[in-house]
């Protein structure tokens, strides 16, 4: 049943743009409207960050009706239109197809219907479709009650949406967790029956589809719907093996390692003001994934090296999700520190600015910050850091070296492994302030290597 309801969108330049193309897609005779995202975020009072459009038109008719259009998925009926800075993606109406590989169409089919279009999309919130000219929302697949009663819902059959995309799984649990709704009943018992079948999807797209989890509005809550639904342990079972997992409870009152990871989450999206990388989101994820394999209990519950066989599974699963090396540096470097911060009240001066010298240091801080807060709530050692911040100058922690290889060659010393050892050496004194100069650094070197044992 069609359901027609005004709204008054949010004014900007983006929908004036979007409201053009639409105007010049049905100046040229054919039906256009905005669709998806962008009306379920009007609805729900969040101003769009992009406006979809859906139109009777082809993907050739669309290239000849706009100068600046880009073929990004021809063959699924979607095309690019560039107005200016704005990028809107336009794609044609569909009728429903068989989907054997369960991600793509085993073929398309063009149609000249709206509300045809709309039945093989996946959720009705995302279903609704906005006429930008008379400021209208036309309803075929009962969003609208559906966005007032806080509910997530296939359009149709769960069984068939699921089937014809198996990620609309994780993008059920995912819509669930950002707007706090209700899967609905029918719609949550298809996941958990077909779980296992997500493992059909690529990589790539299920490691996009849990950084957007979990790094977005209630990640933890997120988590552990992955994980009610079955999906968890297919995706990362890994994390689902934390569950029931007890930690020693003078550190960890909040309960087993799950938990306190779904915390974790929380506490740094809100930390970060709700704006977490996905390499700070993945290396919170990981950064216990260690202590299930290395429980034991001896004067109470322990995980010795969890860090250190953390850092290794988190580099195992983030290569299987496709992760670049960069980012897989940043994430196993995440997990292996993060312990470290414990020791810092005893550390050297030079061990310490090492420390704090590190790249992407910003981010452990993140990560440090949010797992006390999500523990035992002890700040003692973040305290300590953002103190000596300000003690220490940049130059301090990061200095220029005061040698290198060329000036210990002249100096007479043979190139090999005793480089390092002298190079390491020199920079502890220089971050200890024991020398400022490469002249004290020459000094010391000739008293520590002396010529006679070192020197060619």
């Amino acid at each position: 049943m069609k359901r027609a309801e005004k709204l008054k969108p949010f004014s900007s330049e983006l929908l004036e743009i979007a409201k053009e193309v639409v105007t010049q897609l049905r100046n040229a005779g054919h039906k256009a409207y905005c669709v998806g995202g962008s009306t379920r975020d009007t609805l729900l009072k969040i101003a769009p960050k992009e406006y979809d459009i859906t139109t009777s038109a082809t993907p050739r008719e669309v290239a000849e009706i706009f100068p600046h259009t880009v073929p990004i998925g021809v063959s699924f009926g979607v095309i690019l239109v560039i107005v200016g800075q704005y990028q809107f993606e336009v794609a044609t109406f569909r009728k429903d197809q068989s989907y054997s590989d369960g991600r793509h169409p085993d073929s398309v089919t063009y149609s000249t219907e709206e509300q045809e279009d709309v039945l093989r999309r996946d959720f009705t919130i995302n279903g609704m479709l906005y006429d930008p000219i008379k400021e209208e929302v036309i309803d075929y697949v009962n969003g609208i009650d559906d966005l007032e009663n806080k509910i997530i819902r296939t359009i149709g059959n769960p069984y068939e949406r699921f089937n014809e995309d198996k990620l609309r799984m994780m993008r059920a649990v995912r819509f669930s967790s950002r707007y706090n709704f209700e899967l609905d009943r029918d719609t949550f018992e298809a996941i958990r029956e077909l779980a296992s079948e997500i493992t059909q999807v690529s990589s790539e797209r299920i490691r996009d589809e849990i950084i957007k989890t979990i790094s977005q509005e209630n990640p933890g809550h997120g988590l552990n719907m992955l994980s009610e639904s079955c999906l968890l342990k297919y995706v990362l079972p890994d994390i689902e093996t934390m569950k029931g997992v007890e930690q020693p409870p003078q550190f960890h009152p909040e309960g087993d390692v799950f938990i306190h990871t779904c915390l974790v989450l929380d506490k740094l999206l809100e930390n970060e003001g709700g704006v977490v990388s996905p390499e700070l989101a993945i290396g919170a994820l990981l950064h216990d994934v260690g202590k299930p394999p290395t429980y034991t209990v001896s004067d109470r519950i322990r995980f010795n090296g969890h860090d250190r066989l953390g850092a290794e599974i988190s580099k195992r699963i983030c290569r299987k999700l496709k992760f670049s090396n960069k980012q897989i540096d940043v994430i196993y470097s995440l997990v292996r520190e993060h312990l470290k911060f414990k020791d810092v009240f005893k550390m050297k001066t030079s061990t310490l600015k090492r420390f704090i010298g590190m790249p992407y240091f910003e981010e452990h801080m993140a990560l440090h910050l949010a797992d006390c807060q999500a523990s035992h709530g002890l700040l003692s050692a973040y305290d300590f850091i953002m103190q000596k911040f300000s003690e220490f100058e940049e130059e301090e922690i990061k200095p220029a070296p005061l040698l290198g290889g060329k000036e210990l060659i002249e100096m007479g010393y043979k190139p090999g492994p005793i480089f390092s050892e002298i190079l390491n050496f020199v920079e502890d004194a220089q971050l200890e302030g024991e020398i400022k100069d490469p002249e004290d650094a020459r000094k010391i070197v000739s008293q520590k290597y002396p010529a006679d044992k070192f020197i060619d």
